[in-house]
């Protein structure tokens, strides 16, 4: 993927040395439980893969960045920017809707949210209550080392997953799923998460097309490591990862299959009308 030289987003906070956890205040795994009890989140618990959360390592005085953080945090800026520019031509096109930036902010360990507190371990995460993204970049690491899944364009194709919840809440669609999933029973609400999940996953490959026509920033094999990315966040291989076995109804983000084949829809078609998981779904 071309990124570098190009133009980044003015819409990223960068908490990644701020000092203790970019204030979290000590979540520790109940914490984390926790906050992945709430629908709203859409995070991805990634704790059988990390192993356990040392929450008394980030205590200290605020620090600078390395060169590596540095370069990360331009990337996710650069890749921010893309999703600006596609999705203020995409959504008012196919929805009517005026887009409207979200925000990004990139963190280390922990981090507080208008939706609460929230550890790594869940992984990048978006809250509707402040419209912001929620990035530990070290997540990047984890992807590349121990789910098989490295590379430029896997790393964007997270943060247009994000941005793709974000489409979401701009058109009222996580409210309407949070309301519906409180009144259903837990596998119907697992089913709904599921389905918003994948969408989103089709949002992404819309946002991968478009970036491709206007920017002409994919380079060969790019699509190909997104792909692999979703498959390497499928419900099915993150329980196959923790040796855990498949439990279809448990699903709350989708099997490797379905976020492959709807990211993949969204890339072939570029319309939004090809993302109806809902409708796909008899909903």
């Amino acid at each position: 993927m071309e990124w570098r030289g190009r133009r980044g987003s003015r819409n990223v906070e960068d908490r990644r040395g701020m000092g203790r956890a970019a204030g979290a205040g000590g979540m520790g795994v109940v914490g984390v439980l926790v906050v992945l009890a709430v629908g709203y989140f859409f995070g991805i618990d990634i704790s059988p893969i990390v192993g356990a959360i040392d929450d008394g390592g980030r205590q200290g005085e605020p620090r600078a960045l390395t060169q590596v953080e540095q370069e990360i945090g331009q990337f996710v800026s650069v890749v921010l920017a893309d999703t600006e520019e596609v999705w203020a031509g995409v959504l008012p096109g196919q929805a009517g809707t005026r887009y409207q930036d979200p925000g990004l902010v990139l963190f280390s360990g922990a981090v507080q949210s208008a939706c609460g507190g929230a550890s790594a371990a869940m992984g990048p995460f978006y809250c509707p209550n402040d419209r912001k993204i929620y990035l530990d970049t070290d997540f990047f690491r984890t992807m590349a080392g121990k789910m098989g899944a490295g590379g430029d364009f896997a790393y964007a194709y997270v943060i247009a997953h994000e941005v793709g919840h974000h489409v979401q809440n701009l058109l009222g669609t996580l409210s309407e799923v949070n309301g519906l999933r409180a009144r259903v029973s837990q596998r119907d609400s697992n089913r709904l998460s599921v389905l918003t999940e994948l969408q989103a996953d089709c949002y992404a490959g819309i946002w991968a097309r478009q970036a491709s026509e206007q920017f002409g920033s994919i380079e060969e094999g790019d699509i190909d490591e997104a792909i692999n990315a979703a498959a390497a966040v499928g419900d099915d291989t993150l329980m196959e990862s923790a040796g855990r076995a498949v439990v279809p109804d448990a699903f709350t983000h989708g099997s490797a299959a379905e976020r492959q084949t709807w990211f993949k829809r969204g890339f072939a078609s570029g319309q939004m009308g090809q993302c109806d998981t809902f409708g796909a779904a008899g909903m």
